[in-house]
This record gives C-alpha cells, structure tokens and sequence, in this order.
C-alpha cells in the first residue's frame, strides 16, 4: 500500500486564520505520523479575489507554524485547460446546460416562488436553482452566447443521478450533526449546481475533485462546513471515473459568539497574532492540537 497523501488548500483571498491553522496543522500532523505526503495546493481559481500578496502570506504563516510541504505548489489558476476537459465531457455525456439569468433575476424567480410557498434551499442555505435553462433550446442557447450574455454551466442533477447508482462516502470524521462511519451521499440536495461560469471556466466542485485525483490524493481532512458538499464531489467522481478519497471532517474554530471563523468576518488573521507576540506552540493549544513533535 502506498503512503497517505494529505493535503491543505486555501484561496489566497485574505489572510490565514486559527481555523486554517487547525485545518494545516492536522493534516501535517497526519501525514507526518502515517508517514505520508503533506501537500499544498494554492486554490486561486477566482481572479478577482486572490492576490499574489495572500499567497504568500499563506506560505510566510504556514512555515512560522513549523509546516513544510512538497514543492513545487500546484496553483489551480494554472491549470484550467485540465478543468475545462472535464467540463468538455460532462457536456459530451449531456449532463450540463448553460443558464443565461443574472443573480438578480434568479432572486426575483426565487422570491415569486416563494410567494406561493417553500421554496427547497440547499445545505449551505442557498435557494436551489428556480430557472428553466435545462429547457432552453439549442438556437436559444446559440443566440444567447453569440450576443454576448454572461452563463452558468449548470449541472443536470436529475440526468446525472440516472447515470450512477447508490453513492456514499466513509466518514472517518464527524459531520455537523454527529454523522459518521458510512454516509448516504445527497447531492439532490444541492439542485443544479453550478460547473463553471463564462468568467471562470471550473467551479470549486470541478477542479477540487480533479486535483485530488491527479495530485493523488487519498485523505481529506477539512472543516465540517464542507461536509454535504461531498455529496456533489461523490457524484462527480462517479461522473468522471475518478477515485474517491478517504474523507474526515473535522469541527470549527469558532468565535465567542459561537460563529465560525471567516475571512469576511474579520476574524483575527495568523501574522496578526504573531505580530502580537502569539507563539506557534501557543497556537496549537488554541486550536486544540497536541504539541509539535521534535
């Protein structure tokens, strides 16, 4: 059997905080006592957000941990033509349509839906897709892209899931409501979910599960905020004859409010606490990790 290959993957879209330290510092610890493989993947796949300048703080913060990883990085930004291939076959197979509304109007469709009653949200709390794009036709489609409209390639839920059978996932983790060991996947539950837009030709969903497989990947570890979105990586999986990981998700760092730490939030960044006098050891209580072996 070959060694475990863990890895941590941040967006270089603002400062790391104690919840990606927990995040970085458990998957070394792992790979270190398995004798495995820590990697770094830098998810920069939203240009509008990530900087260079995060990137390496995130670098300068993971070394201050006492973190090291095999180089070189695989940043996604660099691979979109691997991410667009998969996006080609999900398209060849049927499986994906282009949708032409705005969010505003989806709002809109959204809140005339609900004037008449629920309307399903998926497990982040997002309305699922309310638009009819799977319907449009082909000379529609056509005459939409040609004038130059924005589109989200969607994901036909409904044709997919007649493509696979019964998915799940060992959890070797805890989900947010106390799941584990062997987990019915859902990923009905996230609608048709989006592929990629014209703007940026991959989704998180996409290239995650295609890294994982070509970086080889056998062990994610990450938050339980993630938790149903395996659901969608499960299903894709199946779509594009990729292998399925072990997978353990592990619980928030939160605020004193009881919140998760976010970036949007301001939560205190790591350079941050250093800067304060904050010591890596000292960071590993606060998180709740044993200390760092010699």
């Amino acid at each position: 059997m070959s060694p475990p290959v863990f890895r941590f993957a941040p967006s270089p879209n603002g400062y790391l905080h104690l919840g990606h330290a927990y995040s970085a510092l458990l998957n070394f610890d792992l790979a270190r006592q398995s004798g495995g493989t820590f990697l770094l993947r830098i998810e920069d796949i939203d240009a509008t957000r990530c900087r260079p300048a995060f990137e390496a703080a995130i670098c300068e913060d993971l070394a201050w941990l006492g973190i090291d990883w095999q180089t070189p990085v695989r940043r996604q930004s660099e691979h979109m033509d691997v991410y667009r291939a998969a996006i080609e076959r999900l398209d060849r197979d049927g499986l994906i349509y282009p949708a032409f509304e705005s969010r505003a109007e989806i709002a809109l469709l959204v809140a005339a839906r609900e004037a008449e009653g629920p309307w399903p949200r998926d497990p982040d709390g997002a309305p699922l897709y309310p638009g009819d794009g799977r319907h449009e036709t082909d000379a529609a489609r056509a005459t939409k892209r040609a004038a130059g409209l924005p589109f989200a390639l969607r994901l036909d839920m409904a044709a997919a899931l007649g493509r696979v059978g019964p998915l799940a996932w060992r959890e070797n983790g805890v989900g947010p409501s106390g799941e584990t060991g062997a987990v019915n996947a859902q990923p009905e539950a996230w609608g048709d979910v989006v592929m990629a837009r014209k703007e940026i030709p991959t989704s998180y969903h996409v290239s995650v599960v295609v890294d994982d497989a070509l970086q080889g990947v056998t062990d994610v570890v990450r938050g339980q905020d993630l938790f149903w979105a395996t659901s969608v990586h499960r299903l894709l999986q199946e779509l594009l004859d990729l292998p399925a990981p072990r997978y353990r998700h592990h619980g928030l760092v939160r605020d004193g409010g009881g919140d998760k730490l976010s970036k949007s939030a301001r939560a205190p960044s790591l350079r941050a606490l250093r800067a304060a006098g904050t010591t890596p050891a000292e960071i590993r209580q606060r998180v709740g990790l044993p200390p760092a072996r010699a």
